[in-house]
């Protein structure tokens, strides 16, 4: 992988004193393997930390990007390392349980890890920020899509997948200008995930004219959305959004449970919550029909042209016997844009680590050529697809304008 700076103005200015200095952020934290009893080593291993669920609704997906992860981490330690040293993961559960999360978190900045990637539910993404901060410690956000993610309780933040203001922006394309609904019912999750993403959708539908018929929530452990289906089919709305992160469980039931329906509106669900293993576990062609959008597919253009993602794609092949979906590709991204930053930085803190990724441009990468907005969020590109014989077709990109990737 090769990185280059973009730089402002100023920046180029005052040059490598800026640089120091971190000019791309002004939000100030402790200096990462700086703080606390459990201060990083500088010697021996680099001990990476991964707070991700390997239990509950999620807890397959969460192996899955712990597994990328690990595969990546294999591949930086055979070609050298980082700055010369092993790199260590050190895991730890947190059920997609906020509590759990900030137990975590204190437990790997007692352990002294240098970074901590992962994450899979917003709600403990947004838990776990102020005690990663105070302890001086990066976070890398690898799967959580809240919009406060970025720039409030921690000012050096790093999200790598598409966030909330992204993905409203592509189905409130995709719902009135491809599909041409005028009007739409919800199916959300009872949580700041699908709260934030049903707020920002209706923002993009209603200048457009198209009116929210019905507003059905559920528990992100749901898995019988008999109720909330049936008072949808009673709004008869010209199509149906969805919101459910729960990729092993509540989101394959969802999409069997609403083609079962009898509800004829196209089902619409939020970027990034169908997946192959989704529509697998949901019964493939009983889902034919089904749209949705996502940033990565191993195996599909232009993705398969990538030589990182086809060597990331074959290695994680020879470790679970599965391709990478998405999350896993997020999952080795985490790692190796960290790696790529920290190599480029010179050090293991935080501030000039964070401040090797805000504003830079990654070339070379699983996900090809990325760039980070100076808040910290990673930009690629958004295709929406939909299911035609139990398998992902692509359809089209979607392009999604700066200002939307940098809200």
């Amino acid at each position: 992988m090769r990185v280059t700076k973009v730089w402002t103005a100023v920046c180029a200015l005052v040059g490598a004193i800026a640089l120091t200095a971190g000019c791309a952020n002004t939000g100030s934290a402790p200096q990462g393997g700086s703080g606390g009893s459990g201060a990083a080593s500088t010697s021996g291993p680099v001990k990476v930390g991964v707070i991700v669920p390997l239990s509950g609704p999620a807890g397959p997906n969460g192996q899955d990007v712990l597994d990328a992860i690990q595969v990546q981490a294999d591949v930086i330690n055979a070609e050298g390392g980082v700055l010369g040293r092993q790199l260590q993961i050190v895991a730890k559960d947190d059920q997609s349980n906020p509590a759990n999360g900030v137990s975590a978190a204190t437990q790997l900045a007692s352990e002294g890890v240098s970074v901590v990637m992962g994450g899979w539910n917003s709600p403990v993404t947004l838990a776990i920020q102020p005690v990663l901060v105070r302890a001086g410690i990066l976070n890398i956000t690898t799967i959580p899509q809240n919009a406060t993610i970025l720039g409030n309780a921690d000012p050096d933040a790093v999200r790598l997948n598409a966030g909330n203001a992204v993905g409203a922006y592509v189905a409130g394309q995709y719902l009135a200008k491809n599909l041409g609904a005028k009007s739409v019912g919800y199916l959300l999750e009872n949580d700041a995930y699908g709260k934030d993403l049903g707020a920002l959708l209706t923002a993009q539908l209603q200048p457009a004219g198209v009116a929210v018929a019905s507003e059905q929530t559920f528990d992100y452990s749901a898995t019988d959305f008999r109720v909330p289906l049936s008072n949808i089919q009673g709004a008869a709305p010209q199509a149906v959004f969805s919101a459910n992160a729960a990729e092993s469980s509540g989101m394959p039931a969802l999409a069997q449970q609403y083609a079962r329906s009898g509800i004829g509106a196209p089902h619409v669900a939020a970027l990034g919550t169908v997946s192959p293993k989704v529509i697998d576990l949901a019964g493939g062609t009983a889902v034919d029909g089904l749209y949705s959008a996502d940033i990565y597919f191993p195996d599909v253009a232009p993705f398969n042209g990538y030589p990182e993602n086809q060597k990331f794609a074959d290695a994680f092949r020879q470790k679970t016997g599965n391709p990478p979906d998405k999350y896993a590709a997020l999952g080795a991204q985490s790692v190796d844009v960290w790696a790529a930053a920290v190599t480029k930085a010179g050090t293991l803190d935080r501030q000039p680590v964070a401040d090797a990724i805000h504003g830079q441009t990654f070339t070379d990468t699983v996900m090809g050529d990325v760039t980070f907005t100076d808040k910290g969020q990673m930009q690629t590109k958004v295709y929406a697809f939909t299911v035609e014989g139990g398998k992902i077709k692509v359809l089209d990109e979607v392009p999604v304008p700066a200002e939307v990737w940098n809200s």
